[in-house]
């Protein structure tokens, strides 16, 4: 293990167009110059990881206060050929409205996702499955949506991270049922349709329901 050293890597989410897209920046030097890469960087000595995944989602994605976890251990000996270098990598899920950083990045929906620097595609791809499997479980899938929301945009959603299709009669009965939802008792109108009442996510109503196991399966 001498000579190694420990990067964070993140995988940022954000729904666009009700498609799952992922934030990407460029790479101006190599390895791997002029490829798109995740936004990482190494630790700091004496860094903790989160504290270090925090610092790098602001310097180079501009961004403070996201939901953020830590994901998984990426170890492959081969996966920067500049050496050994582990990574930890991390995901965090941003609203829709989240512009992008200054510089070359992009907003890129997941199913057009260029060649991906090191291994961040295998990084992404796991970032997809950690987050199909507790968006079942846990209010997470409420992180991608705006603070005040409609039922189609919450539907939306949960068919962008799951890759697919909704019954929507069946999805509102089951979300209303949770009553983890107050209505606003306004509307927003969206296109040439009849406006949508507007809802919010309330997390104190949540602490009723979040022992029942996989109350978001649809």
């Amino acid at each position: 293990m001498t000579g190694c050293r420990v990067s964070v890597d993140t995988v940022l989410f954000r729904l666009g167009l009700a498609r799952l897209q992922v934030l990407l920046l460029r790479r101006l030097r190599p390895p791997f110059a002029g490829w798109s890469s995740l936004p990482g960087g190494l630790l700091h000595p004496r860094e903790e990881l989160q504290a270090a995944a925090v610092r790098i989602l602001r310097q180079r994605a501009g961004l403070d206060d996201v939901y953020l976890e830590q994901l998984f251990t990426f170890g492959d000996p081969a996966r920067d050929p500049r050496g050994r270098v582990i990574t930890v990598a991390h995901i965090a899920l941003v609203p829709p409205a989240t512009p992008l950083p200054a510089g070359d990045a992009s907003w890129t929906p997941l199913h057009a996702l260029p060649r991906l620097a090191f291994d961040h595609r295998r990084i992404v791809d796991y970032a997809l499955q950690r987050l199909r499997g507790k968006i079942e479980y846990s209010p997470v899938g409420f992180r991608l949506l705006p603070e005040e929301f409609t039922l189609t945009e919450v539907q939306e959603a949960y068919e962008a991270v799951l890759g697919r299709v909704l019954d929507k009669r069946n999805f509102r009965k089951k979300l209303l049922s949770l009553k983890v939802l107050r209505p606003l008792g306004r509307a927003r109108k969206v296109g040439a349709h009849r406006p949508a009442r507007l809802y919010r996510f309330e997390e104190s109503r949540w602490e009723g329901v979040r022992d029942k196991g996989n109350v978001f399966v649809f």
